[in-house]
């Protein structure tokens, strides 16, 4: 099971920078990085609910689960 992070391509869409989505939604940039890198183990609800709040956007906009091939 693999989850894929879009979340570069939600800031591109809404011409924004990590930078300004960090601000904005209070995570630091370190993080949203992690996250924007697909390195990330784990999202809060509320992390994910206030990105989703910032980019207009539907969870399922910046998540997708991939099927590991074995």
């Amino acid at each position: 099971m693999a989850i894929k992070v879009h979340l570069d391509v939600m800031l591109a869409k809404r011409k924004m920078s990590v930078t300004e989505l960090s601000e904005k939604v209070g995570i630091t940039m370190a993080n949203l990085s992690i996250l924007k890198n697909n390195k990330a183990k784990a999202i809060r609800f509320s992390t994910l609910d206030k990105i989703c709040e910032v980019l207009e956007c539907q969870p399922g906009d910046i998540l997708e689960y991939v099927e590991e091939e074995e």
